[in-house]
């Protein structure tokens, strides 16, 4: 006589975020197992990708789709119902609100005093750090860059000075007009390309921008990537250096966009070099 399983562990009502495999199924932990057979159901990005995980798992729950577009009344319908059920929380990969959806229905459980719990477990902005052979000490997570050519300048542009490695998330179809920007607008930076992380034709390179653009011309990349911009390289300038690479902003650029782009090149604080601009104009 076969013997009865046991029960499933129960849940306290609230919200449950919990990590799935960014392409490895085997990369799902046990804690995400517990919490996804015994909560009340599963708010998802796509119920068609979050179903396939859950039979994969041998877990039959109800699917609720919740994302970015999800009208206020059903985000309103998830809260209520977590005042006397476990909702457990998906993306489609990965952790879920980095640079997918869920902040919004976070904020409202912490306003309502209801219970939020985080099941840890892969991230791809992590795993591409760890594989990206640049200074992990700091780092800043950037999402996505804009698709646009100026907004995704100008973005990179406003990142220049933090010092420390940036990490975004990047589609195949506008990986070489990103590293073109960076090559641009980040100039002599190591930069490292972690494509399809975890599945079967991962690939980690790591080099400067126009030489990872000539390789992606000629061998197309797929699939998702990380895209790692290690800091700015602080190289010892002096006075006379400063005022050399100065004078021949001068010659087209304005002061203060003369300072700017020294300042980008150089490390040094650009007000300062803005008031060395105006003098050596005078001069």
């Amino acid at each position: 006589m076969s013997e009865t399983p046991p029960p499933e562990k129960s849940l306290d009502p609230g919200l449950y975020i919990v990590a799935t495999p960014i392409g490895n199924l085997g990369d799902i932990t046990l804690r995400a197992i517990e919490v996804l057979k015994a909560c009340d159901g599963v708010a998802c990005e796509d119920t068609r990708i979050t179903g396939k995980l859950l039979k994969h798992l041998g877990i039959s729950k109800p699917l609720w789709r919740y994302d970015d577009h999800s009208e206020h009344r059903d985000r309103r319908r998830l809260v209520d119902s977590m005042q006397t059920r476990a909702v457990a929380l998906v993306s489609d990969a990965g952790t879920p609100l980095v640079s997918d959806p869920g902040f919004r229905l976070v904020n409202d459980c912490h306003s309502e005093g209801i219970q939020v719990t985080a099941i840890p477990g892969p991230c791809a902005a992590i795993m591409g750090l760890t594989l990206s052979g640049l200074p992990n000490d700091r780092f800043m997570f950037a999402g996505f860059l804009p698709n646009k050519d100026k907004a995704r300048r100008e973005y990179l542009e406003g990142l220049a000075s933090i010092d420390s490695t940036l990490v975004f998330y990047e589609t195949a179809p506008r990986l070489l007009k990103s590293l073109d920007a960076i090559a641009t607008s980040l100039p002599n930076r190591e930069v490292t390309v972690a494509r399809e992380l975890t599945k079967l034709h991962e690939d980690v390179r790591r080099g400067l921008p126009h030489g990872l653009m000539a390789w992606y011309e000629a061998n197309p990349p797929k699939g998702e990537i990380v895209l790692l911009v290690g800091p700015p390289v602080r190289v010892e300038t002096t006075d006379a250096d400063a005022d050399a690479l100065l004078l021949e902003a001068l010659e087209t650029l304005k002061p203060s966009q003369a300072a700017a782009q020294v300042a980008k090149r150089t490390g040094l604080d650009r007000k300062a070099l803005y008031t060395r601009a105006l003098g050596l104009r005078s001069e």
